[in-house]
């Protein structure tokens, strides 16, 4: 039997990132959402990209978020997505395991183009 090894410390954390993907049928429902995200929490709320952009394979818009709000906007954001898919990241200054590894997906899991970070 293998043994897990865990790691005894987290690296620094300087903030998330929740990417609320979208397609044309659902333009509106995600601008809705950010926006709403936006109003209720001190977030930046980036462009809503009606193209894929970066790694991500499907139009976006990007929720950047201080780590001390997690515990508040996920819950928020698991209850308020009504179907669309969401990728959250946190943001270590290691894209490629924070994009990999460590990603948390609402909804289906899409394959992002990772040679970005390679």
């Amino acid at each position: 039997m293998k043994t897990l090894k865990l790691s005894d410390s987290l690296p620094v954390i300087s903030g998330y990132h929740a990417h609320v993907y979208f397609d044309k049928t659902t333009l509106e429902q995600a601008r809705n959402l950010c926006q709403a995200a936006g109003r209720c929490f001190p977030i930046s709320v980036g462009r809503i990209h009606q193209k894929p952009i970066g790694p991500h394979p499907d139009w976006s818009c990007q929720l950047a978020f201080k780590p001390e709000l997690f515990g508040q906007l996920v819950p928020w954001l698991a209850f308020n997505r009504q179907g669309l898919v969401i990728f959250i990241h946190p943001d270590t200054g290691n894209d490629l395991g924070d994009h990999s590894e460590r990603a948390i997906w609402m909804g289906e899991i899409k394959k992002l183009d990772l040679s970005k970070f390679e």
